[in-house]
C-alpha cells in the first residue's frame, strides 16, 4: 500500500495520534492503542478533513475503524494522492 494517498493518510495518522515516525498504521484499528480513543478519533477525523479537504458525515466517522477503512473511504469520495 504505497500510493501517494496512502502515504499522506499515514502521515495524518502519525501526527494526529502522536505516534512515532514510521509507526505501522496500516494494521491499526480503533482502540488498538491508547492514543486512538474517542478523543483521538475526533482529532484524527478533523485532521483527515483538513488534509484532504473533505467533510465526513456521522456514519463515516462512526465507521472509520481502521487505516484501511479510512483509505477506502477517501477513495470512494474521489480523493486522490
Amino acid at each position: 500500500m504505497t500510493t501517494a494517498l496512502a502515504d499522506r493518510l499515514r502521515s495524518v495518522f502519525v501526527e494526529a495520534l502522536e505516534l512515532p515516525a514510521g509507526a505501522d498504521v496500516e494494521n491499526l484499528k480503533y482502540r488498538d492503542i491508547e492514543e486512538w480513543d474517542s478523543l483521538g478519533h475526533m482529532t484524527l477525523v478533523a485532521s483527515i478533513e483538513d488534509e484532504f479537504g473533505v467533510q465526513l458525515d456521522t456514519e463515516q466517522v462512526i465507521d472509520m475503524s481502521s487505516f484501511t477503512v479510512a483509505l477506502d473511504m477517501l477513495r470512494s469520495m474521489g480523493v486522490h494522492g
